[in-house]
């Protein structure tokens, strides 16, 4: 049988993780707390199975979360969304991107992604019959070089895929960002998939800045969001994605054939702990950032050099000063020998520079942040 994905193979997020509980080694590597979600949400989940909500829901989410979620973007973006014709509510933003891909991109166009991008946006591109035009980062600032991307975009590009707070590197979009954009996809009648799932985890005083925020860019932008990263839910699998009726349209035609529904329970138990305590997003930055800075000062008398995150759950540290070895080599090996698991962010690149980093994930106990660090500190 011929693969549609002959270059794909099992993430790095498993191998590290499996790596990881097989030298039961502290694993800072795949992104998920090791902590528990807010007791009323889960409490709400097991109310929600005992209620019965546990049939098929609308293909477009229930109607109770579309309208809190409504609420949500009112509150902390400071914009209207009708719930009905512009919210889709999805089993995991992943699959609302690849549904949004799939149903933007044939064959002969090209999507241009930012790397270091996240693994999942380049085969849902090949997939759809469309090439991925791979336009790097600023090395280590991980800033967007704006003329760059223009530089890439041809009669072909139809889209270009975009995440902040992004992931791996913890880089955050500013408002010239947000205008830059606007005024290329405009120029170019493009589409944009925005990857905005760690929307509430921006710190040092920043504000996220949201496609939706920006009426040119909205009216052409998929925005996926995520429950688990904003409930440290990540095994729930539930997110949503707004976009204007028209694209709303048609990614519900693929989303209703590639999985027709997110999970019934789950819906309902995230409106109504929202409904509850509308406030509780606005509560990450400061939760995040202590785990963040308590881990950056740990650091403190280590060798590695750091740049503290603006935003997601993780951490990149600079090794340059400790090790020539490739990145995906020495983690596997610190894993091994010190029993601390991180991710290479080569791995994240189409073509990667020659830089020195991995990604830890800060979503842990204090303790394992402490424990981690001193180990770090001793290398």
């Amino acid at each position: 049988m011929r693969s549609k994905l002959p270059d794909v193979g099992t993430t790095i997020f498993t191998r590290m993780s499996a790596l990881a509980k097989e030298c039961d080694a502290m694993n800072l590597s795949q992104g998920y707390p090791d902590f528990e979600a807010p007791q009323a949400l889960r409490e709400a989940l097991a109310k929600a199975v005992m209620d019965g909500h546990n049939q098929y829901a609308p293909m477009a989410g229930l109607p109770a979360l579309r309208d809190q979620l409504a609420e949500q973007l009112k509150i902390h973006r400071g914009v209207d969304c009708n719930p009905d014709t512009e919210i889709t509510v999805v089993p995991g933003a992943t699959e609302g991107i690849f549904c949004a891909i799939m149903a933007s991109v044939g064959h002969g166009d090209e999507v241009i992604v930012l790397d270091p991008c996240y693994d999942s946006y380049e085969p849902a591109i090949k997939l759809a019959g469309a090439a991925a035009v791979h336009v790097a980062l600023e090395a280590h600032s991980f800033r967007v070089d704006w003329n760059a991307v223009a530089g890439a975009i041809t009669p072909r590009t139809r889209m270009i895929v975009v995440n902040s707070p992004h992931n791996p590197t913890g880089a955050t979009f500013s408002h010239d960002d947000l205008i830059s954009l606007q005024q290329l996809v405009q120029q170019h009648d493009l589409l944009v998939c925005s990857d905005e799932v760690y929307e509430h985890l921006v710190y040092d005083g920043r504000q996220h800045h949201s496609v939706l925020q920006y009426p040119q860019l909205r009216e052409r932008s998929f925005a996926h969001f995520s429950f688990g990263k904003t409930f440290s839910v990540t095994g729930w699998k539930t997110g949503y994605c707004v976009a204007p009726p028209a694209l709303t349209a048609e990614l519900r035609k693929v989303h209703q054939f590639v999985a027709f529904v997110a999970v019934t329970p789950v819906q309902q138990a995230v409106a109504d702990f929202l409904a509850t305590d509308p406030q509780y997003p606005a509560t990450l930055a400061n939760f995040y950032q202590q785990k963040r800075d308590l881990f950056c000062h740990a650091l403190s008398s280590s060798r590695f050099r750091v740049s503290a995150s603006g935003g997601t759950y993780f951490q990149l540290l600079d090794y340059s000063e400790l090790s020539d070895l490739p990145d995906h080599q020495l983690c596997e090996d610190w894993t091994r020998k010190l029993g601390i698991a991180s991710i290479p962010i080569s791995v994240f690149y189409d073509s990667p520079p020659q830089q020195h980093y991995l990604r830890f994930c800060f979503a842990k106990s204090d303790t394992m942040l402490a424990k981690a660090a001193e180990v770090l500190c001793k290398i």
